[in-house]
């Protein structure tokens, strides 16, 4: 879920990663690969949307005690990261 969606203005995203609860702030995805098309729903809105994301994705972002950390992701939860980090420029898929 990214902070602005539920009324706070901040670029913090919360990923949950089976059961391991990842906080990214202010997190810039600083490389992708694997670019695909694929379809999206989103609490915001009804239905679902064609969009295009990156099979494999980095992330730089601060970790919950402001701890620069540097991620790989892939699959399922760079499709979400990539979802939740696009809310912060207003768009909704």
């Amino acid at each position: 879920m990214a902070a602005n969606m539920i009324g706070e203005r901040k670029q913090i995203i919360v990923v949950a990663v089976g059961p391991i609860i990842i906080p990214m702030i202010n997190p810039v995805i600083t490389n992708k690969s694997g670019k695909y098309e694929t379809e999206e729903g989103c609490l915001s809105l009804d239905g679902m949307r064609r969009c295009t994301r990156y099979k494999e994705i980095e992330v730089d972002y601060l970790d919950q005690n402001f701890q620069k950390q540097h991620g790989k992701y892939n699959d399922f939860i760079a499709q979400v990261i990539q979802h939740e980090i696009d809310h912060f420029s207003g768009i909704l898929i």
